[in-house]
């Protein structure tokens, strides 16, 4: 029970936190710029979305993902008992790269791009996209992708807990259109210039830099596209969600496709192809 008040606590502190910075950047672009970068009805979902899926996935964390992996630690290899820089720095970059499979495996497989299509199904840019998640992440399995490696070669639950949290705060920074571009940053992290072309819906834009806190990931495996060579962006899925502000439907509706298509169309295969 500690360890649900706990989980609940954090979505509490972060939630609160990244609900000044949407704050801060709704009035630094008006005041500096004089134009609304934030559409209140989409900002709501957004924000309601966030907290369903962080809720949920808190929960999940403090109770589910507790179990398995310390029964799969259990079996695993003991490369890394003990904290040291060295360890430190490995965990970081092995779990970016394991986010970077993972958010793959979510953009070719429509089993886990039915979670994955609310973050994408908006056709704005800034910090409150970050928060427009899906509760049904912590059922589809893949979790599994990203927590478990860690677990089987040594690292402590609370060090790889805190290891992707800090990739997903990073993350949220990403979500913005007032920075341009950080120079030599540019070649190594990924930055809000690279993200805004992967939430880009044309056919440069789709399916490109995967990365969590590095771009050298999509560099190595061929998913890299610069905003140069992205072209004009536009925002959005190439299908969107018939109701966009309602937030149980933006986490609801391609399950609902998907069933459809299994249980009407006889398509069996369908959560296992590409998606549209």
């Amino acid at each position: 029970m500690a360890d649900v008040l706990h989980a609940i606590g954090f979505v509490i502190a972060f939630g609160a936190l990244f609900l000044a910075f949407i704050g801060a950047e709704a009035m630094y672009v008006k005041l500096t710029r004089g134009k609304k970068v934030y559409h209140s009805k989409e900002t709501l979902a957004n924000i309601a979305t966030g907290f369903c899926y962080k809720m949920v996935d808190g929960i999940a964390i403090a109770i589910f993902i507790q179990a398995f992996y310390y029964y799969i630690a259990q079996y695993g290899l003991q490369w890394f008992p003990e904290a040291s820089l060295f360890s430190v720095l490995f965990l970081i970059i092995f779990v970016d790269f394991c986010f970077y499979a993972n958010h793959v495996l979510m953009h070719k497989v429509r089993w886990f791009w039915a979670s994955h299509v609310t973050h994408h199904s908006s056709e704005h840019m800034n910090f409150s996209t970050a928060l427009r998640q899906n509760f049904t992440h912590a059922f589809n399995g893949a979790w599994i992708l990203w927590w478990m490696p860690a677990a089987l070669i040594g690292f402590d639950k609370n060090w790889v807990l805190l290891a992707i949290e800090g990739n997903l705060v990073y993350q949220f920074f990403l979500h913005t259109e007032q920075v341009r571009t950080l120079g030599w940053a540019e070649k190594v992290f990924n930055t809000p210039s690279h993200h805004r072309v992967h939430h880009g819906k044309q056919p440069k834009q789709i399916d490109t830099n995967f990365g969590g806190i590095l771009i050298i990931w999509d560099k190595l495996f061929g998913t890299f596209r610069s905003e140069q060579e992205a072209g004009e962006l536009c925002y959005g899925v190439t299908r969107m969600p018939e109701k966009p502000y309602n937030p149980i439907h933006l986490q609801t509706h391609e399950w609902q496709s998907l069933w459809h298509d299994v249980t009407i169309k006889k398509d069996w295969l369908a959560p296992l192809r590409k998606p549209d």
